[in-house]
C-alpha cells in the first residue's frame, strides 16, 4: 500500500494560492479516477485499492499530524509515502522528485519530519517561484496565480499528477530523469 499526500491549507480562501498546489495535483488524481473523497486521519481522504490518498486538514504547519495517523493506521513504512507540495525555490512550471532531505525552510515538510521522525520519504516539489523581491515569503506563497500563470499552472499541474500516479509502479531514478525539470 503507499500514500499520495498533497500538502496545503483546506479553507475555501486558500484552495486556489500559491500554497496549494500538493491539493491542486491530488484533486486532479482524484477528478481522473472519479473518487469522492471523506473525512479520516485529520484529513480528506479515499483508498483506492492500494493507494491512500491524502490531504491533511490540519494546516501547512501541522500537516505531519494528519500524515502519521495515517501512517499509524495502515502500518505504513516512510518509503511508502509522496508528499507533494509547492516549492519557493522553483520556478514556475518545474517539479523535482527527491527521496529524502531537509526541510528547505517549508513548514509542512518540517512538521512531516517532526511527526514521522524522518526526512526519508520521497517527495515531489511543485516550483511555485520566483518569489518578488519585497515580499515576505509567507505572503508570497499564499497569493493566488496571477492570470497569466494559471496557463501555465494547469500544464504543469496535468504533468505533476502523471509523475505522481508514475511514482506508483516507476523507479525513482526514472522518476527524476524524466520529470525533474521545467514543463513549460
Amino acid at each position: 500500500m503507499k500514500a499520495l499526500i498533497g500538502l496545503g491549507n483546506a479553507e475555501a480562501k486558500y484552495i486556489k494560492t500559491r500554497h496549494n498546489t500538493g491539493f491542486m495535483v491530488i484533486d486532479k488524481i482524484l477528478e481522473e479516477k472519479n473518487l469522492k473523497l471523506c473525512d479520516k486521519f485529520k484529513s480528506f481522504f479515499v483508498k483506492d485499492n492500494d493507494t491512500l490518498y491524502l490531504l491533511p486538514k490540519t494546516y501547512m504547519n501541522l500537516s505531519g499530524l494528519a500524515v502519521i495517523e495515517l501512517m499509524n493506521f495502515y502500518k505504513l513504512d516512510i518509503r511508502d509515502i509522496l508528499v507533494i507540495y509547492d516549492d519557493i525555490s522553483l520556478p514556475l512550471g518545474t517539479l523535482r522528485f527527491r527521496n529524502e532531505g531537509s526541510d528547505g525552510g517549508h513548514n509542512g515538510i518540517k512538521s512531516v519530519i517532526k511527526e514521522t521522525g524522518s526526512n526519508k520519504f520521497s517527495r515531489l516539489k511543485i516550483g511555485i517561484g520566483p518569489q518578488p523581491k519585497g515580499i515576505p515569503s509567507e505572503n508570497f506563497v499564499l497569493q493566488n496565480f496571477s492570470m497569466s500563470e494559471e496557463k501555465e499552472l494547469q500544464k504543469v499541474l496535468n504533468v505533476a499528477k502523471n509523475a505522481a500516479l508514475d511514482w506508483l509502479i516507476t523507479d525513482f531514478a526514472t522518476l527524476q530523469n524524466l520529470y525533474n525539470k521545467n514543463h513549460i
